[in-house]
């Protein structure tokens, strides 16, 4: 196959439509933890995330909620990933090898987000959220009292979720989605030097932690005593006046290697005794790899 610039667009092209063809087939974990965010610069303020909408009877003048306590923003990041095409072998008409590593370019930037939402997620008992405490932590400041979102333990990390909100536990901020580009100009150096096109995948964006009051991260055993503890602990939430959140836990949130406490715990109708098991589908599970 003769290497020219018609040569060169029919492969990006070509290379194009099977990357979003296969970007098209990912269905992201991300979009049931986090609501997505655009963004038009470097980063986005979430100040605001410390004020939950709730209606209170309008006697007097409207009470309007101070957010300069808090300062909590997120700054887009850079991503790629880069693949080499050799040109003797677009010259003996082998571009077809390539097809493999496309898809995975495909899959790679399709994951991506559903990796760094849940890896923040994991990491929820060490890095602060909008009111400056971790995200899972014993002494959140609500009103002048001190609550608790995290089970405590020092073991494997699961999470009760209550998902059912526009809000989300987490955030994903995106300024520009993955797009395939490539390299291929006779006088790139990488073409003169190496006899190599490169074709590859980029994007700007980032995540960050929402709403705490939606999500309970333990590092206790995950059995129904301590599955018991976090539906009260969460349902029992309200905002700086007292009054509750309506916070009801749908979705259990755990890694492959607890799988079988999970299912023992929620999904199983008899407990080991053969009384009743009263958690029976009380949430959903959903099992996240990239929590391992």
């Amino acid at each position: 196959m003769e290497i020219n610039a018609a040569t060169l667009a029919g492969i990006y092209t070509n290379f194009s439509v099977i990357f979003n063809q296969q970007l098209a087939t990912i269905k992201p974990m991300h979009d049931l933890v986090a609501m997505t965010v655009p963004s038009s610069g470097k980063q986005v303020d979430y100040k605001w995330l410390g004020n939950i909408p709730m209606m209170r009877e309008w006697v007097g003048d409207r009470q309007i909620k101070n957010l300069e306590a808090f300062d909590y923003s997120i700054k887009n990041k850079k991503f790629e990933s880069t693949i080499g095409v050799d040109a003797d072998d677009i010259d003996d008409d082998q571009v077809g090898v390539y097809k493999p590593m496309i898809q995975g370019l495909a899959d790679a930037a399709g994951n991506h987000p559903s990796m760094l939402t849940f890896a923040l997620m994991k990491d929820g008992f060490a890095k602060p959220c909008f009111d400056g405490q971790y995200f899972f932590d014993t002494d959140h400041p609500v009103g002048s009292a001190s609550v608790s979102n995290f089970g405590g333990g020092a073991g494997t990390p699961w999470f009760l979720l209550d998902l059912s909100k526009p809000l989300k536990p987490m955030v994903l901020q995106i300024r520009r989605k993955p797009k395939l580009v490539s390299i291929t100009g006779e006088k790139d150096e990488n073409v003169f030097m190496r006899n190599e096109y490169l074709y590859g995948v980029d994007d700007r964006k980032n995540v960050g932690f929402g709403i705490w009051q939606l999500a309970y991260g333990s590092k206790d055993t995950l059995d129904a005593t301590n599955l018991e503890a976090a539906l009260a602990a969460m349902g029992s939430l309200t905002n700086d006046e007292g009054v509750p959140l309506n916070i009801t836990p749908t979705h259990l949130v755990y890694p492959p290697t607890l799988e079988g406490a999970a299912r023992r715990t929620v999904e199983n109708m008899l407990k080991t005794g053969g009384e009743s098991n009263e958690w029976y589908k009380v949430v959903k599970l959903v099992k996240v790899p990239w929590l391992a």
